[in-house]
Parts: structure tokens; C-alpha cells; sequence
């Protein structure tokens, strides 16, 4: 028994729409892990400790910081640029200040430049890991401890980098559910 062609039509179309769907929605998670596992776009990696080798081959890294429009805080590398070993652990401080009267959160995004830099851009630690709070008027030094891997120098790109950019941005967030409860409680107590 042959099916009506519009019938066929229509299970054809819901098909077509239930596969686009579907690969709309792994493609963000894809892209991230791609992202992740090959240091594409600038996305660097992580690690639990430092390097075991050092070369004696030096590169320098700038550090840029930038807010997304709207977001209240100042924020700026407390160092422009550092020279290090590769392979060298090195440690930088960025700071942030919130000139405003009332708490606000903040996430930093980040990259480096070139691109072809990030998959050998590892960091241990970093504030960019964790959402910030900052109080009314609080400034806090915010590190990022990283090495750059020496296997760098034997990618056919990474070999010709020289000089690395750390970039962030940090963007707004809603507040903490706590946070958000201890400032409605004090606006409260206020009036």
C-alpha cells in the first residue's frame, strides 16, 4: 500500500525540521569542545600544574582587558606585557573596581592572539573560571597563572609566534541567588 504523496511530503518536511533542531542545538556544545581540544579561535587551554620543560627560547605576552558595553566596573592589566621562557610559569594580575553603590557580578570571556597561539596557551589558574562579585566601591587584583607549552615550537604555525595577547572581557551577570537575597533584605531594612 503505497502512502499519499502529501502525507509523504509532510513526514519528509518534520524530518528535515527535526534534524535541523537537533544539530542546532549540539552544534554549540560541538563547537565549544572543538574549540577546546584544538585552541581554535584563540581558545586556550588548562592545566593542573606548570610545564616539566623550559626552553630557552623567550616569548612575550601582552595582556588586554575590555567590558562589554554596560558594564559599570573599571578594569585594566596591572602589567602590559611579560617576558617569559617557554615553558616558564608565569603570573599576572588584572584589576577591577566597582565605582558603583550596589554589588554587581561580572563574568570575564577571554582569547588569545594569534590564534594559531591558543592551543598551546595553557592556564592553572584563573578569576576567569568563576563569576566575580564586587562590592560598592570594592577593587580587588585578580590573577591568571599560565605557561605557554614548548611543544608550540614544533607546530608548523605556533613555531613563528612570538609575541601571545591575553584578552578579556568582562560582561555583567545577574547576582548570585545569596547575594540577591542579602541586597533585597537590606533595601528592605532601608525603608
Amino acid at each position: 500500500m503505497a502512502m499519499d504523496p502529501k502525507k509523504k511530503t509532510l513526514m519528509q518536511l518534520i524530518a528535515v525540521v527535526l534534524t535541523m533542531g537537533g544539530l542546532a542545538w549540539a552544534s554549540v556544545p560541538f563547537y565549544d569542545w572543538f574549540c577546546r581540544v584544538t585552541g581554535f579561535g584563540g581558545v586556550t587551554q588548562t592545566a593542573d600544574a606548570g610545564s616539566d620543560v623550559i626552553l630557552d627560547q623567550t616569548i612575550t605576552i601582552r595582556f588586554d582587558a575590555s567590558k562589554e558595553s554596560g558594564m559599570p566596573w573599571e578594569f585594566t592589566p596591572m602589567q602590559r606585557e611579560m617576558k617569559l621562557r617557554i615553558g616558564e610559569t608565569g603570573l599576572a594580575f588584572y584589576e577591577a573596581y566597582n565605582p558603583t553603590d550596589h554589588p554587581v557580578a561580572g563574568q570575564a570571556a577571554y582569547n588569545v592572539a594569534p590564534y594559531a597561539a591558543g592551543g598551546f596557551f595553557t592556564k592553572i589558574d584563573c578569576f576567569c573560571f568563576t563569576e566575580q562579585v564586587l562590592q560598592p566601591g570594592e577593587r580587588v587584583q585578580m590573577p591568571v597563572t599560565f605557561y605557554v607549552d614548548p611543544e608550540i615550537v614544533e607546530d608548523r604555525e605556533g613555531k613563528f609566534v612570538h609575541n601571545i595577547t591575553l584578552s578579556y572581557t568582562f560582561y555583567q551577570i545577574d547576582l548570585p541567588e545569596q547575594q540577591a537575597a542579602l541586597d533585597q533584605g537590606k533595601t528592605r531594612n532601608l525603608n
